[in-house]
């Protein structure tokens, strides 16, 4: 992070995120090695960000020999099964590392989660070009706004890493961006919140007030209860995410995440299209209204 100029800062947050980029060049590399087995001996707690660099190398082979996708389907049907959200997030980030555009090769992938590619496609992209993502606050080279809007969402992952989870830092860099534009970020940045982690309570605590008084806490509450629900899909619920749960979404993880459910639930028996996407997010936003106003 430091060769990339991202802040560091003392605590525990530089190791948690540095552990998390390092599990997934090993996953990565495990693919590449042909030596998938070796993923799975990863710690549980690490094992998400281990299939995202398996998923990103799976679908760079696949892109780059034309096979379709076969190799990140052969994953998700197999030994990434349980973690649907990281190989999706890992093929978006195999599309910018390609400078490919992240839905090729990606229509049969699972109908709603691949739009995650796109997600993660927005964090390599801002890792890569963070000059121009962060610092220059370019907009995504996308043409469709629901494509901008999940792209933007990766973005404030990448924030998450690139001030090193620090909520004041955050907020400032938030707020640098055009407010149609910010929901998103703080969708993402919650997300990583609770999926990736790094802060403390008291951090997290600011961070869901710093939302509020932007007028997204809404949106904060959304990006936890997807990073929720990814965790309790994989079989685990590793302590930073039960944690942070509560405090960026008021319920708990497993409660959080059975609005995600219940979203998906509402919008019928074949959601596919990118709109259908982000309509899931808006349900799930509504979940969150619906409780807090029963409180």
């Amino acid at each position: 992070m430091g060769r990339r100029r991202f802040r560091l800062r003392a605590g525990a947050a530089p190791g948690v995120l540095r552990a998390a980029e390092e599990t997934y060049v090993y996953g990565y590399n495990a693919v590449i090695a042909r030596e998938i087995h070796k993923v799975g001996r990863v710690p549980l707690e690490r094992q998400p960000f281990a299939w995202e660099g398996a998923a990103a190398a799976a679908t760079m082979l696949d892109l780059i020999t034309m096979t379709r996708g076969r190799r990140l389907n052969e994953l998700l049907a197999g030994p990434a099964q349980l973690h649907p959200h990281a190989a999706h997030l890992g093929a978006g980030r195999a599309h910018a590392l390609l400078r490919l555009p992240p839905t090729w090769g990606m229509r049969r992938a699972h109908p709603l989660l691949r739009w995650l590619a796109i997600d993660g496609y927005g964090f390599q992209r801002s890792m890569s070009k963070a000059d121009l993502m962060v610092g220059e606050r370019a907009m995504p080279e996308l043409a469709v706004r629901a494509h901008c809007a999940i792209f933007d969402q990766g973005l404030g992952r990448l924030l998450w890493y690139h001030d090193c989870a620090a909520p004041d830092d955050l907020t400032a860099h938030i707020h640098a961006y055009p407010a149609s534009r910010r929901a998103d970020l703080w969708s993402g940045v919650a997300f990583a919140a609770v999926y990736t982690g790094g802060a403390d309570p008291d951090e997290l605590d600011h961070l869901a007030v710093y939302a509020g008084a932007d007028g997204f806490r809404q949106h904060v509450a959304q990006g936890a209860a997807f990073a929720c629900a990814a965790w309790l899909t994989a079989g685990s619920l590793p302590g930073h995410a039960a944690e942070a749960a509560p405090i960026l979404t008021g319920a708990p993880a497993e409660e959080a995440a059975a609005w995600t459910d219940a979203a998906l639930a509402s919008l019928g028996h074949d959601p596919h299209t990118h709109d259908d996407f982000l309509t899931w997010r808006a349900q799930t936003r509504r979940a969150w209204a619906r409780r807090h106003r029963t409180d």
